[in-house]
C-alpha cells in the first residue's frame, strides 16, 4: 500500500488495481466514522487516480469494453435520461469515490447508532412519521446498498454494537417499505392488472449488488444471533429493544434475506454481474439452509410468501413481471421445499408463479389480463444477451422437477405442474429431461408404477415430439425410442393413441422403422401381456400406419411398410401396389433394387423382376463409370431375368442397353447369358433341358452389337486425352474387347478393321501404335 500511496505508477500498481475489485473494502475505507478529512482528501486523490488508469477495472467486469451495454437489454434509467451507451464508465473504484461525499453528522443517524433507547417517544421534537415506524421504532431512509455499506464499515472499523442498530433500522425500514407496497398494490390492483402495464421498481437489485446489502445484514444479524446475544438467551441485551414479542436476531435475518431474494430487479449488463447475481444468490440460500427452521420461522416463511405473492410488481413472484426481471426459480425452489412440510398449498403456489421465464415469451399474451401468470413484455419480440441463460433454465427444470417429484400420487396437482411445463418451459431437452426423470420416479423398482405420473411422463414426451418435429435435435432418435418404451408402460392404448396422431409426432421413417417396428416386437407383446384379440388390433394399427407412411414417404418407408405388412395378405398387396406408383416419379433405382431384392428373397421373384425393370428405367451408366455401386444389382437383375426364362431376359436386354454405356459391365452381362441355359432356376423342381441363346438371333444378338459399340466409343474417348503412362493398361482394354468381339461370327472381321481405323486416326501416337502393332498385327 505504501508503494500505492507514495504514488509510484508502475506494472507493480497496474497488477495490485487488478486484483481489487473489491467495492465493499473501498466503501469501508472512505466510510470510516472517526476518518479525519484530510484523510478522507487523500484517499479521494488516491482513488481518482487509481480511477483514471487504463486497466482499471469496470464494475460489471467488461473490462477494456466501449460499450457499458454489451446486451439489447432496456437502458437502466429513468425516461428522459441519456441513453445508456452515453453512460460514463464505472470503475470499481466509483462508488468508493462517491462515498467520500458522505459524512456522519446526521443527526438521526447518530441516535440511531449510538442510543439503544432511540424512540420517537424520547425525541419529541421530531416527530416526522419518516423516522419513525407505527411502533415508534427508528428508520433509515437512504439507499439501501449505501446504508448497508454504512452497517460494513462499522463492522470492519470495531463498531459491532453501532452496526448492529443501524441494520436494525435499516431492517425495519425494508420492512415497512414491503408492507406500504403491499397496500398500495392492493389499493390500485384492479387498475394496474386492467392496464397490464408494469415499471422497474429496483433498477439496481439487492442481490447480486457489487455491495452486497442484503448478505451485509444476514451476516450482520446473523453473528449476533449466534453468538449468544439472541433475545431468547439475553432478554436483557439493549438492541433487543427492537424486536417484537418472540423474534430474534436469527429469524430477523432470515426474513431480510427473504425480502431481498423476492424483489424483483433487473438482470444487469454483462456476463459477470449476471453470474455475480446467481453466484450471490446461490451463496445466500446456501447460508439460509444452514439455519434450522423452527415454528417462529416457519410463520416467517409463511408471512413472506403470502407478501411475495401479493406485492404485485414490487415482488419477483408478484402477478406483474417485467420481461427482464431476474427469474425466481432456485429462490422458488427453496421456498418450496422449506413450506411444503407445512404448508403444501402455499408451497406450490410460490413455485408455480415462478416456473415464469417471460424473458423468453415472444409477447405479451393477449386476453385476461387478470390471471395470476399474466406477463407484462415492455418490448415485445426482444431477446437480449443472457449470458447465463443456460443455467436460469436449468433452474426452472429442477425447479419443475422437484414439483413433480413431491407430487407423485396427487392428480390434481400432477396436472397444474404438468400445464405450468407446458406453459412455460421453451427448451424441448429440459422438458425431455423432465419427461425422463418423471418417468424414473413412476417406476420405481420397490412400488407399482404411478400410472397418473406415466401419463404425466408421456404427456412431456409428447410434447417433445411435437417440438422437435421439424427442427435438427441431435438426441431426436433417443427420444422417439424414449417415447415409444413410455407409452408401453402406460399400456395398449398409449401406443395406439400415438400410432393414431403419428403425423403431429414423428416422421414417416420414424414411425415406421421405430415406432412400428417396436410395437410389433414379440418383446412388446410380451411386456404388455396382450391376448391374441388385442394383439391383432395392435398389429392392424401398426400395419396401417406403415401404410400411411409408405404413401406419404414411399422413398424411405415402402420397404418397412412391407416388412411390417408381411403377414396380412392385403396390405401387404397394399403396400406393393405403393410402391409400383411410386415407382416412375418418386423412388431412385437404388430403393427400387432394394426392394426387388427383398421380394426375391421373400419368394417373389415375377414382382422383384417387376421391380428391377423399373429401376433400370431410372439408371445411367456412362462408359468410364466400371466401378459403379449400381453394377452389381445390374448384373443381379440380368441374372433374375436369365433364370425367369427367355421371353423376361429379351425384356430386360433393351433396358439394360438403355441404361448402361459401360463396355465392361455389359461385357460382363454378355458373357454370363451365354454361360447356362435361360429359365433353368425357373422352377427349382424341374430342370430345363433348352439350347444355350445364339448369339446371332435377338435378344443376345442386340447386347453383343451394344458390347462391341460401347467398346469402339470408349476407346476413342480415351484416346482423345490419353497420356503415356496408361498406355499398356488401354493395351489390356483392347485385349478385353477383341475377345468380345470374337463371339460374333465375323468378329475377327470387325475387330482387324477396327485397329486399322485406330491405326489410321491416331498414327501421330507413333509409341502407342506401336505397341498395338505389336499386340495385334
Amino acid at each position: 500500500l505504501l508503494f500505492l500511496i507514495n504514488g509510484v505508477l508502475c506494472s507493480f500498481e497496474t497488477h495490485f488495481i487488478k486484483n481489487l475489485n473489491k467495492r465493499a473494502l473501498w466503501m469501508c475505507i472512505v466510510l470510516n466514522p472517526h476518518c479525519k478529512t484530510e484523510q478522507k482528501g487523500f484517499w479521494l486523490r488516491q482513488l481518482r487516480r487509481w480511477n483514471g488508469v487504463d486497466v482499471c477495472p469496470l464494475e460489471d467486469g467488461n473490462h477494456g469494453s466501449e460499450l457499458t451495454n454489451l446486451t439489447n437489454a432496456l437502458p437502466q434509467g429513468p425516461p428522459g435520461n441519456p441513453d445508456s451507451l452515453t453512460r460514463p464508465h464505472r470503475t470499481v473504484f466509483t462508488r468508493a469515490i462517491e462515498a467520500c461525499d458522505l459524512h456522519w453528522q446526521d443527526p438521526h443517524l447518530q441516535h440511531i447508532i449510538t442510543a439503544d433507547h432511540y424512540t420517537n417517544y424520547c425525541y419529541h421534537d421530531n416527530l416526522d412519521s419518516s423516522l419513525f415506524d407505527a411502533r415508534g421504532w427508528p428508520l433509515w431512509h437512504e439507499h439501501v446498498p449505501t446504508a448497508c455499506a454504512r452497517v460494513d464499515a462499522l463492522r470492519s472499523h470495531g463498531y459491532p454494537k453501532e452496526a448492529l442498530r443501524l441494520a436494525i433500522a435499516i431492517v425495519n425500514t425494508l420492512r415497512r417499505q414491503q408492507q406500504k407496497q403491499l397496500e398500495f398494490f392492493r389499493t390500485h390492483k384492479k387498475e394496474l392488472l386492467h392496464k397490464g402495464v408494469t415499471s422497474v421498481t429496483n433498477l439496481e437489485g439487492w442481490v447480486g449488488h457489487p455491495l452486497d446489502p442484503i448478505g451485509t445484514l444476514f451476516s450482520t444479524l446473523m453473528e449476533t444471533g449466534q453468538g449468544g446475544e439472541d433475545r431468547t438467551e439475553h432478554p436483557a441485551s439493549p438492541a433487543q429493544r427492537f424486536l417484537e414479542e418472540g423474534e430474534s436476531f436469527v429469524s430477523l435475518a432470515v426474513e431480510t434475506a427473504l425480502i431481498g431474494l423476492g424483489q424483483q430487479r433487473v438482470m444487469p449488463d454483462g456476463l459477470y454481474a449476471q453470474e455475480k447475481v446467481c453466484r450471490n444468490e446461490e451463496q445466500l440460500l446456501a447460508k439460509l439452509q444452514e439455519v434450522d427452521l423452527n415454528d417462529s420461522l416457519v410463520k416467517i416463511f409463511r408471512k413472506q410468501a403470502v407478501v411475495l405473492l401479493e406485492a404485485g410488481p414490487y415482488s419477483g413472484l408478484g402477478e406483474l413481471l417485467y420481461r427482464e426481471s431476474v427469474p425466481m426459480h432456485t429462490f422458488a425452489r427453496y421456498l418450496f421445499t422449506s413450506l411444503l412440510p407445512h404448508d403444501a398449498e402455499l408451497a406450490y403456489k410460490i413455485a408455480l408463479r415462478a416456473m415464469r421465464l417471460p424473458v423468453l415469451e415472444s409477447t405479451a399474451p393477449s386476453g385476461d389480463l387478470s390471471r395470476p401468470h399474466h406477463i407484462v413484455s415492455v418490448v415485445p419480440n426482444r431477446y437480449p444477451r443472457w449470458f447465463t441463460l443456460s443455467h436460469i433454465e436449468t433452474q426452472q427444470c429442477e425447479l419443475a422437477s422437484t414439483m413433480l417429484t413431491a407430487a407423485k400420487g396427487d392428480a390434481r396437482k400432477l396436472q397444474t405442474v404438468l400445464e405450468s411445463i407446458q406453459k412455460n418451459i421453451h427448451s424441448s431437452s429440459h422438458i425431455f429431461k423432465l419427461a425422463q426423470d418423471a418417468f424414473k420416479i413412476a417406476t420405481l423398482m420397490d412400488s407399482l408404477p404411478d400410472l397418473t405420473l406415466l401419463k404425466v411422463s408421456l404427456e412431456l414426451g409428447l410434447q417433445v415430439m411435437r417440438m422437435t418435429l421439424s427442427t435438427l435435435n441431435w438426441r431426436r432418435r433417443e427420444m422417439v425410442r424414449w417415447l415409444v418404451t413410455c407409452a408401453t408402460e402406460v399400456g395398449v392404448f398409449a401406443l395406439d393413441s400415438i400410432m393414431q396422431s403419428w403425423f403431429t409426432l414423428f416422421t414417416p421413417t420414424e414411425a415406421t422403422s421405430v415406432v412400428a417396428s417396436t410395437v410389433m416386437s414379440n418383446s412388446t407383446i410380451v411386456r404388455l401381456h396382450l391376448d391374441c384379440h388385442q394383439q391383432e388390433n395392435l398389429a392392424n394399427s401398426a400395419r396401417t400406419l406403415a401404410l400411411q407412411c409408405a404413401m406419404k414417404d414411399p422413398q424411405n418407408c415402402a420397404l418397412s411398410a412391407l416388412t411390417l405388412c408381411e403377414k396380412d395378405h392385403i396390405a401387404f398387396e397394399t403396400a406393393y401396389q405403393i410402391v409400383l406408383d411410386a415407382a416412375a416419379t418418386g423412388m431412385n433405382y437404388t430403393q427400387l433394387f432394394t426392394i426387388a431384392r427383398y421380394m426375391e428373397h421373400r419368394g417373389y421373384p415375377m414382382r422383384a423382376y417387376k421391380l428391377a425393370t423399373l429401376a433400370m428405367t431410372h439408371l445411367n451408366l456412362s462408359y468410364n463409370q466400371d466401378t459403379h455401386p449400381a453394377i452389381n444389382d445390374v448384373l443381379w437383375a440380368c441374372a433374375l431375368s436369365h433364370s425367369l426364362g427367355k421371353n423376361e431376359l429379351a425384356a430386360v436386354i433393351p433396358l439394360v442397353v438403355k441404361s448402361v454405356k459401360c463396355a465392361t459391365v455389359l461385357s460382363d452381362i454378355l458373357r454370363r447369358c451365354t454361360l447356362t441355359t435361360p429359365g433353368m432356376v425357373a422352377l427349382h423342381s424341374r430342370r430345363n433341358s433348352g439350347k444355350l441363346m445364339s448369339l446371332d438371333k435377338a435378344p443376345l444378338r442386340q447386347l453383343l452389337d451394344a458390347t462391341i459399340g460401347a467398346y469402339i466409343n470408349t476407346t476413342h474417348s480415351r484416346l482423345t486425352h490419353i497420356s503415356p503412362r496408361h498406355y499398356s493398361e488401354f493395351i489390356e482394354f483392347l485385349s478385353k474387347a477383341r475377345e468380345t468381339f470374337l463371339m460374333a461370327h465375323d468378329g475377327h472381321i470387325q475387330f482387324t478393321q477396327f485397329i486399322d481405323n485406330l491405326k489410321q486416326i491416331y498414327k501421330g501416337k507413333k509409341k502407342l501404335m506401336m505397341l498395338v502393332r505389336e499386340r495385334f498385327g
